[in-house]
């Protein structure tokens, strides 16, 4: 079961406490976008194996919204982090980084 930990909070919790948002860093495009950037925002995920960054609310806890970088093959979590955030921080990345040499980077 995959299990993360609220930042906001600091409570670890299972998936079936939390709620799955989708992919995180996402530019949204709204009113007066182009319906190319509109649709790509609305259909087009990166869905890797490997190494994700994700969107997650603690919605039987604090209620808030992280962000959650987790490799999607073996469930390992790398850690979260505050969902006001623009890009992953750097000592997250390089945390992956040293344990998946051959990870090409965040973008």
């Amino acid at each position: 079961m995959l299990t993360l930990e609220c930042p906001y909070c600091g409570v670890k919790a299972e998936e079936t406490e939390l709620q799955a948002g989708g992919e995180a860093h996402l530019k949204r495009y709204g009113p007066g976008s182009s319906d190319d950037e509109f649709e790509s925002y609305l259909f087009m995920r990166k869905n890797p194996k490997g190494v994700h960054f994700e969107r997650w609310r603690h919605a039987y806890g604090c209620g808030k919204w992280f962000l959650a970088a987790r490799c999607t093959a073996t469930l390992e979590v790398f850690g979260t982090y505050s969902a006001q955030t623009k890009e992953p921080p750097a000592d997250l990345q390089a945390k992956i980084k040293a344990k998946r040499p051959n990870w090409e980077g965040y973008k």
